[in-house]
């Protein structure tokens, strides 16, 4: 196959660009390289990739739909698409919303645009986010829960991608599978997760902020089992729905303590934290936790890796990472 994979140079889009180099795909790869975070690291992901056989790579706007139509024009032979490129961040989205309209919201149809033109496509995969289920209080939070309640305007778009894909599967017969994804960390992460500012901060012996005492519950998801899971889906286009499309969440149901996640840094960056506390945020939720049960069935998706296990795995590359820069 040959898959147009967005957000290439991203923590996941990397990882899931390997994934399939290894099983001998041909992957076309999109980002816009923005500033959002370090682009070192952006670049530092990339040239693991560029003199790989069966990699391309252009620096495009998913939101700039001239420049999506003429890539699809000169790359013949697409048929798949995984969308991960977006905007992330909830805290950014509350000081920089048209950031998150342009890559979120125009760059999402411009993609489902480019997808129904394309007519071979066998499977669109893209980008959703825990974030969708809000102030949703049943837990573990289910791909049928109701999903009208954003806490942020990064979540509103999300949700907003979901329905537009709906509303494409439904009109064009386009299949495609969201992915709610929760909490994805580990090595090559992305440094605005509190996994990767904590280490940076224990490592320069800087504050980190605790919400709530640390008594926040996250469902931390190691990367290679979220590859796992974007990488079986992918091959499991929707058969016989009507319309070809379905949401499923990726996550390791297993919510645990933001305070357990420093504990572990601690151990293995040896290193102790200085740690300060706040209240939670608005924008926060206090718990989140994936129901799997649907993803599991589908492609056997079983996430094993434990957070002691992962964010040693973590911690090892970061300071390999640090020491390089």
């Amino acid at each position: 196959m040959t898959i147009l994979l967005t957000g290439v140079a991203g923590f996941v889009g990397f990882h899931v660009a390997k994934a399939l180099l290894d099983r001998g795909e041909r992957v076309v790869g999109v980002d816009n390289l923005n500033h959002y975070y370090d682009v070192r690291l952006k670049w530092g992901r990339l040239r693991q990739l560029v003199d790989r056989p069966g990699f391309r790579f252009h620096v495009l706007d998913i939101s700039d739909h001239g420049a999506m139509s003429a890539l699809a024009a000169a790359e013949s032979g697409i048929t798949g698409i995984v969308h991960l490129a977006a905007q992330a961040g909830v805290r950014h989205s509350m000081v920089a919303p048209f950031d998150y309209v342009s890559s979120n919201l125009t760059g999402h149809v411009v993609v489902l645009e480019m997808a129904r033109r394309l007519g071979r496509l066998r499977h669109l995969v893209y980008a959703s986010s825990s974030s969708v289920y809000g102030s949703n209080q049943s837990l573990p939070f289910a791909e049928n829960d109701r999903v009208d309640t954003p806490l942020s305007l990064y979540a509103a778009t999300k949700r907003a991608d979901e329905l537009m894909s709906h509303a494409y599967g439904h009109l064009y017969g386009l299949p495609q599978t969201g992915l709610r994804f929760f909490t994805v960390y580990g090595p090559w992460g992305r440094p605005d997760m509190a996994y990767f500012s904590f280490a940076e901060a224990i490592m320069r012996g800087s504050p980190i902020t605790l919400y709530d005492g640390g008594h926040l519950q996250r469902d931390f998801t190691y990367i290679d089992d979220v590859v796992a899971g974007v990488v079986g889906c992918l091959d499991r286009p929707p058969d016989g729905e009507m319309p070809p499309v379905r949401l499923l969440n990726i996550g390791n149901h297993r919510p645990e303590p933001v305070v357990d996640l420093v504990v572990l840094l601690e151990a293995a960056l040896g290193r102790r934290a200085v740690v300060r506390h706040a209240p939670r945020p608005a924008a926060d939720v206090t718990e989140t936790c994936a129901a799997v049960e649907a993803i599991g069935a589908l492609t056997g998706f079983s996430p094993h890796t434990s957070l002691r296990d992962g964010i040693s795995r973590f911690a090892a590359w970061y300071l390999r990472w640090r020491a390089s820069l």
